[in-house]
C-alpha cells in the first residue's frame, strides 16, 4: 500500500519538525545553557540563588559577606556586616541588578555551583540535605583594612581616595579600600522599591561610590612615578645609588622653548649642575628625572614600566580591572614628560603598590591575588592560591640600590611623615596635576618597610583640605604608615 503524496508531505513536515524541536533543546540544554545561567536577566536562576543559603566571603575568622534566613518568599538574606569597610572588594548581589566585586567574581563558588564543590554537593544529595555554597576566604588582613579605612576616612566627608596594601614576597592583596564607599546591604534587601531608589542614587551620584578606585581608576601617579624613572636609569647602566645625576632650578624639555616646556622644582632645592642621586630623589627633583627619561630613552622606559605591569591585565579574581598606561611612540619632550609620571602616565592604586612591592622583593613582582582559599560550608579548604611570579621587573641590585634612594627619601626627604621608629622604610611622595584647573592636584604616597613583608600606596583624589597643603607626604604618608604599622606589629 502507498502513502499518497499529501500525507507523506504532511509526514515529512512534522519529522522536520520534530527534528527542529530536538536540535533546538540539545542546543539550549548542553551548549547555551552556561550563557543562559550567567544571564543576569534570567530570574528563574535568579528566584533559585536568592533561595539558597549563599557561601559566606571571610575576612580572617569573620565573614563581610553572608546569608541569613529570611522569613518572606526568599529563604535566605545577603548581609553585610561590615558594609562600608568592604563594599569595594564584596561588591553587592542584588535581585535587580546581578552581582559585582567577589560576590560576581566568585559567584560559581558562592552559589555552590563550581566544580570543586562537586563531592560535597553529591553528599548533601544523597543524604537529602538542602545544597549550600562554598565559602571564599580573602588575603585581607583586618588590622591593615581597619587602619586604611579609619586614615582615609579621617580626611572627611568628602574624600575620594584609595589605599592598597600588598604582601611584596606573595602578590597577597592585605588592604583595598576606596572612598565614597556605600553600604551593599541597601542593594541586596528584599525591599525592591527600596533597591531600586538606592541604585538610582548611588549611580547618579557624581563621586562613583560603586567604583572601586583600587583598580578601577587611573591617575597621573606624579612624582611615585620617580621610582620606576630610577630604577630604569640604574638597570640600564647609566647610574648607581651613590653617583651625580643631572641637577639644576629648571629644565628645557627637547624640542620645545619657553615657558611651556619648562620643568622647575617649585621651589625645591636641586642645586646645580650635577647632584648626589639621593638628593634627587630626597628632594624629588623634577628637573633630574625628566632629564633621566630622556637618556634612558622611550623604548627602555617602555619595557621598564611594562615589566612593572603597566599596559597589561593581571588580577585575575577581581573585576573588572582597569589597565594602568605607559605610552609609546613618544617624541623627546613626552618623554621627559613621562619621568615624574606626567603627560599620559597613568596608573591604578594598585599598580602603584605593585611598582614598590617588587622594588621590595628583589625586583621580582608577584601576580596580585584576593581570593586565598576556597572552602565547602564546612570550612574545608577545596583550593589554595598559589603565589605567582608576574615578572623580574628589574635586577636585585637595582631593586637594592632605588630602595637606598627611598629609604633616605623617609629618612631626611619629603616622605618622611611615613618614619617608624626602630624600623627601615623606604617610601616616595607624588604630586600629580588634575589636568582640571578647578580640582586640585592628586596626592599619591608609596612606600614599603625593606626588612619586613608590606608595600602601601595611597591615593588622594580630593579632601575636605585647602589647595595649598595637598602634598602626598602630608596626607598620604601618615597613611601608609599605619597601615605598615598594622601588619608589622602583629
Amino acid at each position: 500500500m502507498t502513502m499518497n503524496k499529501p500525507i507523506r508531505t504532511i509526514a515529512i513536515f512534522c519529522l522536520l519538525l520534530f527534528v527542529g524541536l530536538m536540535v533546538n533543546a540539545t542546543y539550549l540544554q548542553y551548549h547555551a545553557a552556561g550563557d543562559l545561567n550567567d544571564d543576569q536577566r534570567n530570574r528563574r536562576v535568579i528566584d533559585a540563588a536568592y533561595s539558597r543559603e549563599r557561601g559566606a566571603v571571610l575576612v580572617g575568622r569573620d565573614s563581610v559577606a553572608v546569608s541569613k534566613p529570611s522569613e518572606d518568599r526568599f529563604e535566605f538574606q545577603r548581609t553585610y556586616p561590615q558594609p562600608f569597610k568592604y563594599a569595594p572588594l564584596t561588591g553587592f548581589f542584588a535581585y535587580q541588578y546581578g552581582a559585582s566585586g567577589i560576590e560576581r567574581s566568585q559567584n560559581d563558588v558562592l552559589s555552590g555551583e563550581d566544580s570543586r564543590l562537586f563531592v560535597t554537593k553529591l553528599v548533601d544529595l544523597v543524604s537529602n540535605d538542602e545544597s549550600e555554597g562554598g565559602n571564599v576566604q580573602l588575603t585581607i588582613d583586618p588590622a591593615a583594612q581597619d587602619a586604611a579605612y579609619a586614615g582615609l576616612t579621617a580626611l572627611g566627608q568628602g574624600t575620594r581616595g584609595s589605599v592598597v596594601a600588598l604582601q611584596p614576597s606573595s602578590g597577597k592583596v592585605l588592604a583595598m579600600v576606596s572612598l565614597p564607599t556605600y553600604d551593599p546591604n541597601k542593594l541586596s534587601s528584599h525591599d525592591f522599591t527600596g533597591v531600586r531608589d538606592t541604585w538610582e542614587r548611588l549611580s547618579g551620584d557624581p563621586g562613583q561610590p560603586l567604583l572601586n578606585r583600587a583598580i578601577q581608576t587611573t591617575l597621573p601617579p606624579g612624582s611615585t612615578f620617580k621610582v620606576l624613572t630610577a630604577a630604569a636609569a640604574i638597570e640600564a647602566g647609566l647610574y648607581t645609588a651613590d653617583d651625580q645625576v643631572p641637577g639644576g632650578a629648571t629644565y628645557q624639555l627637547p624640542l620645545t622653548s619657553g615657558e611651556t616646556g619648562l620643568i622647575d622644582n617649585e621651589g625645591r632645592a636641586c642645586g646645580t649642575d650635577r647632584i648626589p642621586f639621593t638628593l634627587a630623589m630626597e628632594n624629588s627633583c623634577n628637573t633630574t628625572f625628566a632629564a633621566l627619561a630622556g637618556e634612558v630613552g622611550a623604548e627602555q622606559m617602555l619595557e621598564t614600566a611594562e615589566a612593572f605591569g603597566f599596559n597589561s591585565d593581571y588580577l585575575q579574581d577581581l573585576r573588572p580591572q582597569a589597565r594602568s598606561v605607559y605610552p609609546d611612540e613618544l617624541d623627546a619632550a613626552q618623554l621627559g614628560q613621562t619621568g615624574i609620571g606626567q603627560f599620559e602616565v597613568r596608573a591604578t592604586p594598585l599598580q602603584m603598590a605593585m611598582v614598590v612591592a617588587g622594588l621590595a622583593n628583589g625586583g621580582v613582582v608577584m601576580r596580585p591575588y584576593v581570593v586565598d582559599e576556597v572552602q565547602s560550608a564546612d570550612y574545608e579548604v577545596l583550593d589554595k592560591t598559589e603565589p605567582t611570579e608576574l615578572s623580574q621587573a628589574v635586577r636585585p641590585q637595582t631593586a637594592d640600590e632605588v630602595t637606598e634612594l627611598m629609604v633616605s627619601t623617609v629618612e631626611n626627604g619629603t616622605a618622611s611623615p611615613a618614619a617608624i621608629q626602630g624600623v627601615e622604610v623606604a617610601g616616595k611622595t607624588g604630586t600629580a596635576q588634575s589636568g582640571d584647573p578647578d580640582r586640585p592636584p592628586y596626592a599619591w604616597f608609596v612606600s614599603f618597610a625593606p626588612d619586613e613583608d608590606v608595600a602601601v600606596a595611597v591615593v588622594i583624589e580630593n579632601a575636605e583640605i585647602s589647595r595649598s597643603e595637598i602634598a602626598g607626604g602630608t596626607l598620604g604618608g601618615p597613611i601608609a604608615k599605619a597601615v605598615m604599622e598594622a601588619v608589622i606589629r602583629q
